[in-house]
Parts: structure tokens; C-alpha cells; sequence
């Protein structure tokens, strides 16, 4: 089994579990100055580097030659190969989800392979000792940039829940389990890493549902979520408006309000 050595008990023991071989591992520093030096990065960026990252480290390097899983590429796509990543966030700015996504962006856009990122937040000594480490899953959809073969473009950053790994509840063991190679497709890289992403869209409906379910269809399992957050959106813009309007007008938008509800349970049912 390949060894980290990360001194995060949980998250080793976690990784232990996804079943990777040793001959992926690679468990080297990327240190911050490389991204800040990036021409990709601008100075928002590189202020959140500077300020709330502690740490990137490159984990393991999932390429054919590592592991029984062919290289995909189309005109839109290259997935050669995948790296997993782990960055350390700063104490003051533990699972952060703006932060993530952020972080997320710019090290992708820097960084010209697909890339399965683990924020964690738990180098630090107390939240060691006490068992509550957490972690993150961060995934990107990236396709080559037409104008310039050299870049990609970012289409979306997905992340899922944040998960306590000593969390002994159904939904946090069924989602730690499904990332489990052994539970993904080893036809190519491009299919592997789609079923990830399929993983952090079922993680973020169980937010909303309680149960945590991979639905094989996984762009309509993203545009059903897509439509539910839009939908409370709008039922809480509706909300706002009931503060200032008239009386009149507040029961024409408490009915609205009703009907948004009725479909949100609706919409929930496939999630």
C-alpha cells in the first residue's frame, strides 16, 4: 500500500482504503512561490495563497503507466493522466467554501492536468489529537482552450461536503466508500474522473435529500440540483419582497411562495 506519511492519522487511514497502488505515488511539495509566480494567477489569487494556504502537496500521479487505466482525448478533451492533490488550509479559514473553490480555480488553471484536490484542515496538532479531521473533495470540468492548445478552460469547480472522516453516519461512510477505486471505471481517465464528479454531485444532494444516492445519468442528476438551488433562490428573493410590498400584493406572493415549495419537494425526489 502506498504510504503518505502525512502525519494525519484519518486521512491516511482513508487513503488507505481508496485502494491506490504504490506505483501512483509521488508525495512532493508544490510550494507556493511556483503558483505565485504563475502568469494564471492575479493578485486576488495570490493574496489567498499568501494569506490561507498553507500547503500543496502532490500525492499521487494516476497515468497509464501507473495504473491499468487507458488515456482519453477528443477535440474538447485531453485526460492523459490525474493527479490528486492535497492543500492545507490555514487555521483561520478551515473549510471555507468560497476559499476552496477559489483555491480550487487558480490551482487548476496553473496546473494543466485534471486534478482531484483534498483540502484539509487538520495539520494542526488539536484537531489531530481530538479525531476531527476533516476533508473537502475538490473536482474541476476542464476542456482544452480552442484559441490556445497550451490552456485550458475552467467550465466548473464542484465541491462536495465537507466530511468528518470519524463521522459514523450512513451518508459520510456511503460517500467515502463510492470513491473507493475499486468502485470506479477503469475503462479511461475521462470516464474515472466523470464518476467522481458524479460522487460530489450526490454528496451536495444529500446535503438537501439526507441520503446519499449515485444516479448513473449524472449531467441530469447536476441540472435537477441546478434547478433545486435555483428554486430556493427564488422562493427567498419572494420572501424579501413580502417585508415591503403591500397587503395585497403579499398574498399574491405568499401563493407563488406555496406553489415554489410544492415543486421544490418535487424536484427533491430526484435528487
Amino acid at each position: 500500500m502506498a504510504e503518505l506519511n502525512l502525519g494525519l492519522p484519518q486521512f491516511e487511514a482513508f487513503f488507505n482504503t481508496l485502494g491506490v497502488p504504490p506505483s501512483c505515488l509521488l508525495n512532493q511539495p508544490l510550494f507556493k512561490k511556483m503558483f505565485a509566480e504563475h502568469d494564471e494567477l492575479d493578485a486576488k489569487d495570490k493574496k489567498a495563497l499568501k494569506e490561507h494556504v498553507n500547503k500543496i502537496r502532490w500525492l499521487y500521479t494516476l497515468k497509464p503507466n501507473t495504473i491499468n487505466i487507458a488515456p482519453y482525448q477528443d477535440e474538447l478533451r485531453e485526460y492523459g493522466e490525474v493527479a490528486v492533490l492535497q492543500v492545507e488550509l490555514a487555521e483561520s479559514k478551515r473549510m471555507d467554501s468560497k476559499l476552496m473553490e477559489q483555491v480550487g480555480h487558480f490551482i487548476n488553471r496553473a496546473i494543466p492536468y485534471p486534478l482531484v484536490i483534498f483540502f484539509t484542515d487538520s495539520q494542526h496538532s488539536h484537531a489531530v489529537a481530538e479525531g476531527k479531521e476533516q476533508l473537502t473533495l475538490c473536482l474541476a470540468d476542464k476542456r482544452i482552450n480552442q484559441a490556445n492548445q497550451e490552456k485550458w478552460v475552467i467550465e466548473e469547480v464542484l465541491l462536495a461536503p465537507s466530511v468528518a472522516l470519524a463521522d459514523s453516519s450512513v451518508k459520510a461512510k456511503e460517500f467515502l466508500t463510492s470513491l473507493q477505486l475499486a468502485n470506479l471505471p477503469f475503462s479511461n481517465f475521462w470516464q474515472l474522473y466523470q464518476a467522481l464528479m458524479s460522487r460530489v454531485v450526490a454528496g451536495q444532494c444529500a446535503e438537501i435529500t439526507g441520503r446519499y444516492r449515485v444516479i448513473s445519468n449524472g449531467d441530469q442528476s447536476r441540472q435537477n440540483l441546478q434547478a433545486y438551488l435555483q428554486l430556493e433562490q427564488t422562493i427567498k428573493r419572494l420572501r424579501s419582497q413580502i417585508k415591503k410590498a403591500e397587503f395585497s400584493q403579499q398574498v399574491t406572493l405568499n401563493t407563488q411562495i406555496k406553489q415554489h415549495e410544492q415543486t421544490l419537494k418535487q424536484l427533491a425526489e430526484y435528487l
